[in-house]
């Protein structure tokens, strides 16, 4: 759902899912990168995700959206958390956001592979999806590009032992 409050901003909820797999060096995390279509020399990696349609709940967006982007199909119980919650302050296409969010993990075991190709996309994805890609904690924390969200260049494990308190990461301007 997306509005704009007269003040020339997007607003809108969204919901992500932190997909992760074992690793050989570690537990790895299927990754997103894209560019801006308005800016196509900005790149970035973040997590699948995107904004809930009307009557959604934040867990049915995420699950849908990871099918979506990646493939991958969870169930609506087989997600842990939301383990963050945000809200992103961003310009995507030459327009200001306002993305309040949950985040979410979900385990590969637990999903089912569905073939998705990038003609399935939606318009937008086609344009600015550039790869999937399974990374590391090092991967990530190094990466020479943008990360979304920003605390994936922190330590995982308190998420990949979550305590089952969520964290509020506040208003994040990224």
């Amino acid at each position: 759902m997306t509005a704009d409050a007269g003040d020339g901003r997007i607003h809108r909820l969204g919901a992500r899912v932190l997909l992760l797999r074992p690793g050989a060096a570690g537990p790895e995390m299927l990754m997103v990168r894209g560019h801006d279509p308005h800016d196509v020399g900005r790149t970035f990696w973040f997590t699948p995700g995107g904004g809930l349609e009307p009557g959604e709940t934040m867990r049915a967006a995420a699950v849908r959206e990871l099918a979506e982007e990646t493939g991958y199909v969870l169930e609506e119980d087989e997600l842990v958390g939301p383990v963050w919650r945000r809200v992103a302050l961003f310009d995507f296409a030459s327009r200001p956001y306002t993305q309040s969010e949950e985040i979410y993990v979900g385990r590969v075991a637990d999903a089912e592979r569905r073939s998705r190709t990038a003609a399935e996309w939606t318009a937008i994805e086609q344009e600015t999806i550039d790869e999937l890609a399974w990374m590391s904690e090092a991967d990530v924390r190094d990466a020479p590009i943008e990360v979304f969200p920003v605390a994936l260049r922190e330590p995982w494990a308190w998420f990949m032992e979550w305590d089952g308190e969520t964290r509020d990461l506040g208003e994040v301007d990224e």
